[in-house]
């Protein structure tokens, strides 16, 4: 198992077109053959000293293996997506994780 786990803050989160443009953006990368599952979402309303809450959305991949992760980052809905949306966001942090 390969997950990917994606962050990303709004040059401007206080604007509804630029969130809703990046959301419509995270979810095309659904499509994309080789993730096996899913999540987008946004902070959680847990507030506890080590919990990072600045983000605007989550982006939650899982894939067979690093192959397919791979596969993923090349395919060209992804690429669009970067070039479509990276204009929107500040800041992107990436946790990629595999088994122990």
């Amino acid at each position: 198992m390969f997950v990917h786990h994606v962050f990303f803050w709004l040059k401007n989160p206080d604007s509804s077109d630029e969130r809703a443009k990046l959301l419509d953006g995270i979810k095309q990368l659904k499509a994309v053959e080789t993730v096996k599952t899913f999540h987008v979402g946004v902070p959680a309303t847990t507030n506890r000293p080590v919990i990072e809450r600045g983000y605007s959305f989550s982006l939650l991949l899982i894939f067979d293996n690093l192959e397919d992760q791979d596969t993923y980052q090349v395919h060209p809905i992804h690429k669009n997506f970067v070039e479509e949306c990276s204009p929107l966001w500040s800041k992107v942090v990436i946790y990629d994780a595999v088994d122990t």
